[in-house]
Formats: C-alpha cells, structure tokens, sequence
C-alpha cells in the first residue's frame, strides 16, 4: 500500500513539472537512457547541469557588472546556459535565456538585467522542484 502511494507521489509530482511547463520531453529521452546498470542517471545529469550553470550564472553577474557591457560575451554565455538547459529539458529557463539573448542583440542594458533576474529565478525554482522531485523518487 505505501508503495503504491509513493509511486503515486512520483508521477503526481513528475507530471505537474511538465504540465507547469518547468520540462519538456527532453527530460523524457533522459529518463528513457535510464536503466538498471546506471539508476541515477538523470539525477546526476540534472546535477551536472546545476553544477555547470552556477558557474555560468556567475560568469554573467561579473559580465554585467562591467560597463560598458559586452552583449558578444553575455549572449556566448547565455547560449551556453541555454544549451545546458535545453539538454536537460528545463523548459522555463531555457525560453527565459532566448529572452535574454534578444536583449543582448537589442544592445538593452535594463532589458538584459530584467531577464537574467528572470532566468536566475526560474533556475532557482526549477532547482527546488527537481530536488524535491529526486526526493520523494529515491
């Protein structure tokens, strides 16, 4: 009985991140590489992937700190987080990146810091939702 509540649990909260448009099927094709030689992959993808985009995250908070800005170096680091997120599936982040980067070609200084709070914060949800989701999964 507990065990059908917690597999009830996974998929409840596995759907809703998709039906919230925080994933999309590229988080699925990662699932599907899943097996039982390597049962943690997808979360140590998605660690990965958190792991790299802190990174670049402080990249772009030094580069927008220096003025005058350089939107070649911004939007060269915001294709790498978009790329970053794109192969986990992190749907919100990723579309939010794309608004970053049209800001980056506008030459928009305000448009760019708008949007990468956006992204920041869309990271930031994105990283407790799959935490939680790793959680009740394990």
């Amino acid at each position: 009985m507990e065990q059908n509540h917690t597999k009830r649990q996974i998929k409840v909260t596995r759907n809703s991140l998709f039906e919230q448009g925080y994933l999309d099927e590229q988080f699925t094709q990662l699932e599907d590489l899943q097996d039982d030689a390597n049962p943690n992959f997808v979360e140590e993808i998605v660690t990965s992937f958190f792991s790299d985009s802190t990174r670049l995250i402080r990249n772009v908070e030094i580069a927008l700190e220096t003025y005058p800005l350089d939107f070649c170096k911004l939007d060269d680091y915001m294709h790498q987080f978009m790329g970053s997120s794109s192969s986990i599936g992190a749907k919100k982040v990723r579309n939010e990146c794309t608004q970053f980067q049209e800001c980056c070609k506008a030459r928009n200084d305000d448009g760019c810091i708008r949007a990468f709070q956006r992204v920041k914060q869309e990271h930031a949800t994105l990283k407790r939702k799959l935490e939680a989701y790793f959680q009740v999964s394990l």
